[in-house]
C-alpha cells in the first residue's frame, strides 16, 4: 500500500464527469476515484485508495500490461474497444484513455461504449410503459363487464338448483363465484393505479425479506434463496405494497421459469451518478434478482415486459409489466440480461431527500 494524501480538493473537478476517472501512481495503486468509476466498478473510493487496481480487476492481465506499459514509456494510449472482466457479474465494454501526469501519475478515463443504446433504451422503456398502462386499463374494462354477468348467472343458477335438488353440483357456482370475484378484484386494482401513494421510509432489504419468505413458501423445498446484501444502504422512500409487488412478480417469475427447481439470489448495491428517464441522480438502490435458469427465449426478449405476453403455459403476461409500472411509478428502471444459467434482472431506485422535497444530488 502506499501512503496516499486526501485527494478530495486536487480532483475536485472529476466528481461533476460523467465518465469514469481513475488516477494510479506508478506502481498502479488506485490514488483516486470519482463517481462515475466508483459506481462503474463497483467499489468505493475509500476502500480503494492506496490499493493496487488489479484486487478489484482481477483476471485483466492484458489491460494492466498496457497500463505498465504507459509508466515505462510515459506515453499514453487510447483503447476503443476493451472487454473487462469484473468478479461476479458481466464483463463490461468499455473504451479506455491512459495518459501519463505529473508526479509519475497515470490518468484513465473509461466510458461505455453502450451508453448511448441503454439511453436509446430506456426511453423506449417509458413509451412501452405509457402504451402498456393504456392496454391494460381497456382490456380491464372490456372484461369487468362480462365478468358481472359471469357472476350473477352463477348466483342464478345457484337458485334454481336448489329448488330442483341439484345441490350436489353447487361446489360449481361456489368456484365460479369465488373466481369471478378474484378476477373483479384483480381489474379493479389494474383500473385504480392512481391511488394515494402511502408513501414512507423504507429499508429495501426488509421488503426483499418479505419476498423471500413468500417465494419460498410457494416452492418449499426445491428452490434455493441466497442474499448477498450490501447493509450500508440508504433508506428509500417510496410506497412499500407495490415495491413489495414489483420485487414479488419478478422473483416468482425466476422460480416459475425454473419450474420451482434452482437458485435465485438477491442482491443490493449503492449506484451512484446514475441517470434515469434523462434525469441525472447521485445515488440509487441497485436491486439484482438472478436465477440460474434456463434464460429468457431469444423471441420474447424485446417483448417481456409487454402485457399479455409470456413464455410460460398458463402465465397471464402481466407480472413483468405490472413490476416495470410500479417502479417506473418510484421514477425508477428495470432492466435484464439473460443467458442459460444466469438472467438478471436489475432495479434501480433513486435515493429521495425527503428534508428537500428532492433526490440527492440531483
Amino acid at each position: 500500500m502506499v501512503n496516499t494524501h486526501n485527494p478530495l480538493h486536487e480532483y475536485a473537478g472529476l466528481e461533476l464527469l460523467s465518465t469514469a476517472v481513475l488516477i494510479l501512481d506508478h506502481d498502479l495503486n488506485i490514488i483516486h476515484a470519482n463517481p462515475a468509476a466508483e459506481s462503474l466498478f463497483a467499489f468505493s473510493q475509500k476502500s480503494a485508495r492506496g490499493h493496487p487496481l488489479n484486487k478489484w480487476l482481477p483476471g485483466n492481465a492484458a489491460l494492466f500490461s498496457m497500463f505498465e506499459q504507459v509508466v515505462r514509456s510515459d506515453a499514453g494510449f487510447n483503447e476503443n474497444e476493451l472487454i473487462v472482466e469484473l468478479p461476479n457479474t458481466a464483463p463490461l465494454h468499455l473504451a479506455c484513455v491512459a495518459s501519463p501526469a505529473e508526479g509519475s501519475r497515470v490518468v484513465l478515463e473509461f466510458h461505455q461504449l453502450d451508453q448511448h443504446l441503454k439511453i436509446a433504451r430506456e426511453e423506449k422503456i417509458i413509451e412501452h410503459q405509457q402504451l402498456n398502462r393504456e392496454l391494460i386499463r381497456n382490456l380491464a374494462h372490456e372484461i369487468k363487464n362480462p365478468l358481472g354477468g359471469i357472476r350473477g348467472s352463477a348466483q342464478l343458477l345457484e337458485r334454481e338448483l336448489d329448488e330442483l335438488g341439484g345441490g350436489d353440483l353447487k361446489e360449481y357456482t361456489k368456484v365460479i363465484v369465488s373466481e369471478a370475484d378474484r378476477l373483479q378484484a384483480l381489474m379493479d386494482r389494474l383500473l385504480t393505479p392512481h391511488r394515494v401513494p402511502k408513501m414512507r421510509h423504507l429499508n429495501i432489504h426488509e421488503l426483499l425479506e418479505r419476498v423471500r419468505k413468500l417465494v419460498l413458501a410457494e416452492f418449499p423445498e426445491t428452490l434455493t434463496v441466497k442474499r448477498d446484501y450490501d447493509t450500508s444502504l440508504p433508506e428509500l422512500y417510496g410506497d412499500p405494497e407495490p415495491l413489495i409487488q414489483a420485487l414479488l412478480n419478478v422473483a416468482r417469475n425466476a422460480a416459475q421459469a425454473m419450474d420451482g427447481r434452482g437458485e435465485i439470489q438477491l442482491l443490493t448495491r449503492i449506484a451512484r451518478q446514475v441517470t434515469l428517464a434523462k434525469q441525472r441522480y447521485r445515488h440509487a438502490i441497485m436491486v439484482q434478482i438472478v436465477d440460474n435458469g434456463p434464460g429468457v427465449p431469444e423471441a420474447l426478449r424485446d417483448k417481456v415486459f409487454y402485457p399479455l405476453v409470456s413464455g410460460r403455459d398458463g402465465g397471464t403476461g402481466l407480472g413483468l409489466s405490472l413490476a416495470q409500472n410500479f417502479v417506473n411509478q418510484h421514477h425508477g428502471i428495470i432492466e435484464f440480461e439473460s443467458v442459460p444459467g444466469n438472467t438478471r434482472f436489475t432495479i434501480l431506485l433513486p435515493v429521495v431527500d425527503t428534508a428537500t422535497n428532492g433526490v440527492h444530488g440531483k
